[in-house]
């Protein structure tokens, strides 16, 4: 199961660290962890801060469905302070994304698999990438790599050094 984190509020490298932390509670085995990414904002308004980025893969827990997974997903971004309802492409604490749970598809009101917009995503591929390059996404033809490398994206992503601050990309 694929997970991205993303944050532009707050201590936004701290709060994708802790995040990290209370997803490792939902797995098996212990998180592949990709670095942190400094990212531009995607159809956000003007003005909108930067996001930190990362993604994470888990080992389910036994029983887990993609619904039950989201539910704990949307509650420790509550518990982060992200209110219950918000408006889509607005700052955030915290986003968690369920990008993939292994070759489950579908498509309801609550939830789509995989991501919809997950291979269009450089914010996403980038750091996949690191940790699950040659992944094929349900429904795609092409490694999380291919996808990366033959994105047309003028986004802005940028691999942070934990020894030094982030800097607006």
């Amino acid at each position: 199961m694929w997970i991205a984190l993303g944050s532009n509020l707050g201590d936004s490298v701290q709060i994708i660290r802790q995040a990290m932390d209370r997803l490792e509670a939902l797995s098996t085995r212990p998180l592949l962890r990709s670095s942190l990414w400094l990212t531009s904002p995607v159809d956000c308004a003007p003005g909108t801060p930067p996001f930190v980025n990362a993604v994470v893969g888990l080992s389910p827990r036994p029983g887990e469905t993609p619904e039950s997974l989201l539910a704990a997903l949307q509650l420790i971004e509550r518990q982060f302070g992200r209110p219950a309802q918000y408006r889509r492409h607005e700052p955030r604490v915290l986003d968690l994304d369920l990008l993939a749970f292994g070759a489950v598809v579908r498509s309801d009101p609550t939830l789509t698999l995989p991501h919809p917009r997950a291979h269009q995503r450089r914010f996403v591929l980038a750091p996949l990438a690191e940790i699950a390059p040659d992944l094929v996404l349900p429904g795609q033809d092409r490694t999380v790599r291919e996808l990366l490398e033959q994105l047309a994206s003028d986004e802005v992503v940028q691999r942070l050094d934990p020894v030094t601050p982030p800097q607006r990309p």
